[in-house]
């Protein structure tokens, strides 16, 4: 069996807990900040843990995470 390739720009954006479960972080932080409340934005400072449904993808495309 050949080694698996691991798709670069899903290893940048997710991590690993230390049981297992992907750790990634929130989105609509980066631009139109303006009309966003500072609440909103601390909360999407946050990191998160993926969601159950889409891990299957994210194991085939990190197969060493």
């Amino acid at each position: 069996m050949p080694k698996l390739k691991t798709k670069r720009a899903a290893a940048k954006r997710f991590t690993a807990t230390g049981t297992g479960k992907l750790k990634r972080a929130k989105a609509y932080k980066s631009h139109i900040l303006t009309k966003k409340s500072t609440k909103r934005k601390r909360n999407l400072r946050k990191s998160t843990i993926t969601d159950q449904s889409n891990v299957k993808n994210m194991k085939k495309v990190l197969p060493y995470l």
